[in-house]
């Protein structure tokens, strides 16, 4: 195969980002008004404080939901913040219970004491408006099959009345539903960490109250993970974004360097 300059191109992109993340480093970013927002709430709950956390986002964009995910889950189980993860994604949850389970060891966190993994209830609207009346009757088992009475973090956990908030994890539309029942219907707190292409479409609700905070993309993950002091998957991703960014500058910068000189040289 004949190497041309465009394989050149994606050759030394590959080699630039390899040498970076060796390197290491993070960029210097301050963190946004929303992620200061979100850590704050987070961090104003008292330990011993249930909330649900909602995975509802595809298995392909967990490039940019995990990061998002991980530094939430950090924030959370250091400040003794009990989780009950769900998903209105049948995609979240395999992923979601992975996440909390790994993020848990972290901190010695014990499943059914720190956190339970309650699954996935199909037709979204009809279990969140459930959940609203009896989380009990919406999942009488969890995602491991015990049932819900025996679960030791979940007594006295009935309805939203008995959760702090809900911080939905989303790659799309889903946590619009969180908003217009969970909170409309019930008053629940709801708060997102969400893809970077959805932050445009939440700003309207942030701005009216009906959303309580959130952080948006790989960007949001690595201010967040600034906020705590924990180093985690969205610094290194910005890096690696930063050096290909500048890489490609440069690559415009030279390309056009050569087209000039190349129609000066012609006309001579």
């Amino acid at each position: 195969m004949k190497i041309e300059s465009r394989h050149l191109a994606f050759i030394g992109l590959a080699v630039v980002v390899v040498i970076a993340m060796l390197v290491g480093g993070r960029p210097d970013l301050t963190p946004s008004a929303d992620s200061v927002r979100m850590h704050e709430y987070i961090a104003s709950l008292a330990p011993g404080s249930v909330v649900m956390v909602s995975f509802d986002h595809e298995a392909s964009s967990l490039p940019e939901i995990g990061p998002l995910a991980k530094a939430f889950l950090r924030h959370a189980f250091s400040r003794g913040v009990k989780l009950v993860g769900v998903s209105l994604l049948a995609e979240g949850t395999g992923i979601g219970y992975r996440l909390m389970e790994e993020t848990g060891r972290e901190y010695d966190c014990e499943y059914g004491k720190d956190f339970v993994f309650l699954g996935f209830k199909p037709q979204w609207v009809a279990a969140i408006v459930a959940m609203g009346e009896s989380i009990s009757k919406t999942y009488p088992e969890d995602y491991l099959g015990n049932t819900y009475q025996d679960i030791p973090m979940l007594a006295g956990v009935v309805n939203y009345s008995d959760v702090a908030g809900v911080v939905s994890i989303a790659d799309g539309s889903l946590t619009t539903h969180w908003m217009e029942y969970g909170h409309a219907r019930y008053g629940i707190t709801v708060s997102a960490f969400v893809a970077a292409a959805m932050v445009t479409t939440y700003d309207p609700y942030l701005a009216s109250g009906q959303m309580h905070a959130m952080v948006g993309g790989l960007r949001g993950a690595a201010e967040y993970e600034s906020l705590i002091g924990v180093g985690g998957s969205g610094g290194r991703a910005m890096l690696a974004q930063t050096v290909a960014h500048l890489y490609v500058i440069v690559l415009i910068i030279l390309g056009n360097v050569v087209y000039f000189r190349s129609r000066h040289t012609g006309r001579k």
